[in-house]
């Protein structure tokens, strides 16, 4: 149940990143979605991961560390979508190879991050906890891809 309110709330954020900008209104609504899809992602986490009481004392830390430092890396995201949306019905090669380029490097700096919190992780839970945070987070960022996959034109 927790994927499909995750998977509601992404098809939701899209809905109002693929509007035009209307200043402070657009800008209010985006964010109290993002705090609303942030909030569920929560829950999906805490209710998959089966956290003992002194686990969870020691997991959350960590995990809005790794949030607060993804959230960097997804605003580029939302930058890039925007972006794209912005040159989409008349992108240019030089646009187009611009949007790639940091396409590549959010995912190259998506994957790092990744790779810096696995020990962080493991200093506070056990190796199956650990794969198993990250199998979660893996279908949660599916979800979001799938999303935007489906929400987003080819250019």
């Amino acid at each position: 149940m927790g994927m499909k309110v995750l998977g509601v709330g992404m098809v939701a954020l899209l809905a109002v990143l693929a509007q035009p900008v209307l200043a402070d209104e657009a800008t209010t609504n985006m964010e109290i979605l993002i705090q609303k899809v942030k909030a569920d992602k929560k829950l999906v986490v805490a209710e998959a991961m089966a956290l003992t009481e002194t686990e969870s004392k020691a997991f959350w830390p960590v995990y809005d560390a790794y949030q607060a430092d993804i959230s960097k890396i997804n605003q580029r995201t939302v930058k890039l979508i925007q972006d794209y949306a912005a040159s989409y019905k008349a992108m240019t090669d030089p646009v187009a190879g611009k949007l790639l380029d940091e396409a590549i490097a959010i995912e190259k700096d998506r994957a790092a991050l990744f790779a810096t919190y696995r020990p962080k992780f493991s200093a506070v839970l056990p190796a199956t906890k650990v794969a198993r945070y990250y199998q979660i987070e893996n279908k949660i960022r599916a979800a979001i891809n799938y999303d935007l996959a489906a929400n987003i034109p080819i250019m």
